[in-house]
C-alpha cells in the first residue's frame, strides 16, 4: 500500500478521483494517507496474509520459494511458477466484489497489484484500461516468459498443463470472458524499480521514480538536534524479517547494537516486533522506537542497516544514505543487495555470514570510506532520471484513453 500512495496523491492533485480497494482490516492504510478506501472481500478472505503482517508471531518462518534466481535451471523455475500461480489463486475470492465496485463506480483506469489478477477481470468486464503497479522486481512476468518459451519449444505440441488456465477459468467463465495475457500481465506495467534491476520481459513498462512513503507520525524533538556521532538506522522490517535474521544467524539484537556502538556510532532501531528489551532500558548510544517513518529518520543518518526490502532501499536511495543490506530472502532482497554493492552505495551481509564481527567490519567500512557516500549519490542521481508520480499522470491519461473501451 505504501508504494501506491504518492501516485494516488499525484492523480488526485491532477483532479482525478481515486479509490483504493483493499482488505477491510487494512482500510486505515489508505484513509490515514488521505485516500478514499473501499473494502473488498469477506473478513476471512486473505485473513492469513493480513494477520501475519502486524503480528510476526503468526508467521513461523519465511519461505524462499518466491526468491527468483535467473541462473537456476528449469526444474527450479517450473516449481516456482506453480508456487506463484497457487499464490495468485488466493486472491480469487475478491473477484465478485471488485466487479461490483467497477460496475457501480465505472473507473476509467484500474491500477492493480501484480498478485491481484481479479482486478484485471473487473477492468475487462467494465471496459476500463488497466495496468499492474509493481512494488518489486517483476518475478511473475519473467517466470511466465520462461514458461511460454518452454511451451513453444516443446516437440509435437506436447506441453505441461498451463496452471494459469486453471487459475483464471472460474473467474472468466462467470463473466463470459476469454483468457488473454493482459489478464495476467496488464495492458502495461508501472514499474518503480530502477531500470538496472529490471528483469528481461517483452512487456510495456512505464518507469516511475519511487517516492518513498512510510506512513505518518509526529516528528520527535530529538530529530531536530544534530547527532553528536554518526547515526545508524537499524530497520529490519515487519512480518518476521528481523526475527528470522536473528534466529537463523544465532546473533542477538543486543549483539548487533553493541557492534554498532563499538564503532563510535549511535543506533536508532525501528520496528522491534518480538525483540528482547532490557528492563533497565537501552544501553548508551541506542535509541529504540516502535515506529518512525524512514523519511524522518534517514536524513539524519550516516548509514542504514536493512533487510533488502524495496521500501527501505528506495528510502535510502532518495536520502542518499549508504546501505548495509542483510538480505532476508523473500522476493528480490538478494538482487537489491547485489545492486547496492555494484553501484558502490554500500555492502551486503548474508544470513549465512552474519556475525557481530562481520557486521562491525562491514559497517565500519561503510561509515569510514567516503566512496560509499559517492555511490549513494550515484544511486540517487540514477533514480532522479525516472519520471516522478506527477510527471507520470499525463502518461497514464494518454494510455487510459488509448486502452479503455
Amino acid at each position: 500500500m505504501h508504494s501506491v500512495v504518492p501516485l494516488a496523491w499525484a492523480l488526485q492533485n491532477a483532479g482525478h478521483e481515486v479509490r483504493v480497494a483493499l482488505h477491510q482490516d487494512a482500510l486505515s492504510l489508505a484513509t490515514d494517507a488521505g485516500l478514499t478506501a473501499v473494502a473488498v472481500g469477506a473478513r476471512e478472505h486473505l485473513s492469513e496474509i493480513v494477520a501475519a503482517n502486524p503480528d510476526p508471531a503468526r508467521l513461523p518462518r519465511l519461505t524462499g520459494a518466491m526468491v527468483l534466481d535467473p541462473t537456476a535451471g528449469p526444474s527450479r523455475w517450473q516449481a516456482q511458477w506453480l508456487h506463484y500461480t497457487a499464490m495468485l489463486a488466493r486472491y480469487r475470492p475478491v473477484v465478485d466484489d471488485l466487479v461490483a465496485l467497477a460496475r457501480g463506480w465505472r473507473p476509467d483506469l484500474v491500477l492493480w497489484d501484480p498478485l491481484c489478477v481479479p482486478a484485471a477481470v473487473a477492468a475487462e468486464v467494465t471496459g476500463a484500461a488497466h495496468a499492474r503497479f509493481l512494488w518489486a522486481q517483476d518475478n511473475i512476468a519473467w517466470l511466465r516468459g520462461k514458461q511460454l518459451e518452454q511451451a513453444a519449444a516443446a516437440p509435437d505440441g506436447r506441453t505441461r498443463r498451463d496452471p494459469v488456465a486453471a487459475l483464471m477459468r472460474p473467474m472468466l467463465e462467470a463473466y463470459g470472458l476469454p483468457y488473454t495475457e493482459e489478464l495476467l500481465l496488464g495492458q502495461w506495467t508501472v514499474d518503480p524499480v530502477p531500470e538496472a534491476m529490471r528483469l528481461p520481459a517483452d512487456l510495456h513498462y512505464e518507469p516511475m521514480r519511487w517516492v518513498p512513503y512510510n506512513g505518518g507520525a509526529p516528528a520527535p524533538r530529538w530529530l531536530d538536534e544534530p547527532p553528536r556521532r554518526p547515526r545508524v538506522a537499524l530497520t529490519l522490517g515487519v512480518g518476521g524479517r528481523g526475527r528470522q535474521l536473528y534466529e537463523e544467524s544465532g546473533v542477538s539484537f543486543s549483539e548487533v547494537v553493541s557492534a554498532v556502538t563499538a564503532l563510535g556510532a549511535e543506533v536508532v532501531a525501528t520496528g522491534r516486533p518480538g525483540l528482547p528489551e532490557a528492563a533497565d532500558g537501552p544501553p548508551d548510544g541506542v535509541r529504540l522506537v516502535d515506529y518512525l517513518p524512514l523519511n524522518q529518520l534517514l536524513p539524519t543518518c550516516s548509514a542504514v542497516i536493512h533487510h533488502g526490502g524495496a521500501g527501505s532501499f528506495a528510502a535510502a536511495v532518495a536520502h542518499r544514505v549508504p546501505q548495509l543490506v542483510t538480505p532476508v530472502p523473500f522476493w528480490s532482497e538478494n538482487e537489491t543487495a547485489r545492486h547496492v554493492e555494484e553501484r558502490g552505495a554500500g555492502l551486503s551481509l548474508s544470513v549465512a555470514e552474519f556475525t557481530a564481527e562481520a557486521l562491525s567490519e562491514r559497517l565500519g567500512r561503510v561509515l569510514g570510506d567516503p566512496s560509499f557516500r559517492d555511490g549513494a549519490r550515484l544511486l540517487a542521481n540514477e533514480a532522479a532520471k525516472a519520471p516522478g508520480p506527477a510527471e507520470l499522470v499525463p502518461v497514464l491519461e494518454e494510455l487510459t484513453v488509448r486502452n479503455r473501451r
